[in-house]
């Protein structure tokens, strides 16, 4: 940004040397005006941002000094100089006290005007790049604690620092929109860490630049690849900008931007639901497709409701799908789509298979990769002609689905008992207690005792003593191991209750055992 000089002499002469010499200097200056009197230079300055102003000092009328005084009134900020002759020097005490930027004296050699404006200049740089980083630091605080107050599904009323920022925003109403550039992960697979990074911030600095040259909104960053505008652009403008930005993005990058709107707000509570709006849109690009706008068109419900009670099914849909109850999900999917109408149809597809996709990804899940779904798969749902055919269709997926979540949670089990067994065979000469191994693998007692019983068909103490006299059977049969050595090492303080316990278990002593095998 360039620096506003304002030039105050009531010599035309002199004005017109001082403008060309300022308008000569190497520095980034432009001026703003030219003025023959302090009253002029005080209209100019009511109109124009001034950051320095060289004025003589001597003037009829209103005196310099007193120009700048008024002049400090208008901008606290301005930096003041002073130009005058030999004769005028007793006025250098007023300028002082005024507090005045500088003083050269007539004839101005060029040179110590110059070295003057470059000190201002500088001076002023730093105080604008001070300024500059407080409010991005306040702004970046800011849009954090907005992000998190969107991200709060029941959210408290707005605080007030958080409100005073909402406000401008919503003061002509206000939507949220959500983009999400397109298969950054694998499009980016085969480049270099840092290829990757470089890229990723062309993309990002891409929607920035648009973002800020045509004034689209607040742009808050939520991931490398995900980012928040709100704006309070009219409603067809909005979606016609965001348009050109997923145009531009398609048109100069590898990826495209798929880009989640919500409907336009009045009030905080509004704003909040205009972002829910732009997820729930976003979560179905899936279904819809990618490198487009997706629009929440869904109307929300009061409780009690028809619309509630559609949620309420929705939600008992997917746990049944997590719980792998085939006969529960059927149930349900009968319970909503039976009497639906087309256009409810549609929008109950869109409305299931986005909250299934948003609490998949919660669990650390992949829709696409379960289902192995391309996003132009399920196209296919708004091919059919009857609802018989959709819900034929979405029963298949979704008990394929729900099978896929079972099998990999039993696969996950059946990882964690092999972990656990492996654990116990390698202490086997020490003491374990159920306690002890699920605090080695973050569970509880309770949890994990359950979780071995139901997995492996016994009790995890009766698992541990069957493998610990496994052990002593393969201890027993070294001839150059003594019997009280064997209790030792299995972690018995007691040969008598070693072979106690050893008797209990197998009917005969560890001695006994041995000449049975003839050891």
């Amino acid at each position: 940004m360039s620096i506003n000089v304002l030039l105050v002499d009531d010599e035309a002469i002199d004005l017109e040397w001082l403008r060309r010499r300022v308008l000569a200097s190497p520095l980034d200056l432009a001026v703003v005006g030219t003025a023959n009197s302090g009253f002029n230079a005080l209209k100019i300055m009511e109109q124009e941002r001034v950051d320095i102003i060289l004025s003589d000092i001597r003037m009829p009328i209103m005196t310099g000094t007193e120009f700048a005084r008024r002049a400090k009134v208008i901008h606290p900020k301005v930096k003041i100089v002073f130009i005058s002759g030999h004769e005028d020097f007793s006025y250098a005490k007023e300028a002082i006290e005024i507090n005045a930027s500088g003083y050269l004296l007539k004839p101005v050699e060029d040179k110590d005007l110059y070295d003057m404006l470059e000190s201002l200049s500088a001076a002023l740089e730093q105080e604008r790049e001070q300024s500059r980083s407080f409010t991005e630091a306040l702004s970046l605080v800011n849009k954090e604690l907005i992000l998190r107050w969107f991200e709060d599904t029941s959210p408290e009323p707005a605080e007030p620092h958080l409100r005073s920022a909402l406000n401008p925003l919503l003061m002509k109403g206000a939507a949220a929109a959500i983009i999400e550039i397109d298969d950054l992960e694998w499009k980016m697979r085969d480049l270099s860490e840092e290829d990757a990074r470089v890229k990723t911030r062309q993309m990002a600095s891409l929607i920035r630049a648009f973002v800020e040259s045509t004034k689209l909104g607040t742009l808050i960053p939520v991931h490398h690849h995900r980012f928040v505008i709100l704006c309070s652009h009219p409603s067809d403008s909005f979606l016609s900008l965001l348009d050109e930005l997923i145009k531009q993005m398609a048109g100069s990058s590898p990826c495209t931007l798929t880009i989640g709107v919500g409907r336009y707000a009045q009030d905080e509570a509004g704003l909040h639901e205009s972002y829910q709006q732009a997820t729930a849109a976003l979560s179905a690009k899936w279904l819809l497709g990618k490198n487009r706008l997706i629009r929440d068109n869904l109307e929300s419900s009061p409780r009690g409701t028809p619309g509630a009670r559609i949620e309420q099914t929705v939600v008992q849909l997917l746990e049944a799908i997590i719980q792998y109850d085939l006969v529960a999900i059927d149930d349900h999917l009968l319970e909503l789509f039976t009497n639906a109408g087309k256009k409810d149809v549609y929008e109950l597809i869109i409305r299931i298979t986005s909250k299934l996709h948003a609490d998949l990804q919660q669990q650390n899940e992949n829709l696409y990769e379960l289902l192995q779904w391309e996003s132009h798969q399920p196209d296919i749902l708004f091919q059919f002609e009857t609802i018989h055919d959709i819900l034929s269709w979405m029963r298949r997926r979704f008990f394929e689905l729900s099978e896929l979540l079972y099998v990999k949670r039993q696969r996950q089990k059946r990882k964690l008992i092999d972990e656990i067994m492996n654990y116990v065979e390698e202490n086997l000469e020490k003491k374990i207690t159920l306690k002890e191994v699920a605090a080695h693998f973050d569970f509880t007692p309770n949890y994990l005792g359950f979780l071995f019983k139901e997995e492996y068909g016994v009790p995890f103490s009766e698992y541990v003593n069957e493998r610990k006299t496994g052990r002593v059977f393969e201890l027993l049969s070294d001839p150059t191991l003594k019997i009280y050595e064997i209790a030792e090492r299995m972690g018995y303080k007691n040969i008598i209750y070693f072979n106690r316990q050893f008797k209990q278990i197998t009917g005969m002593t560890p001695g006994e055992y041995r000449k049975k095998q003839k050891i």
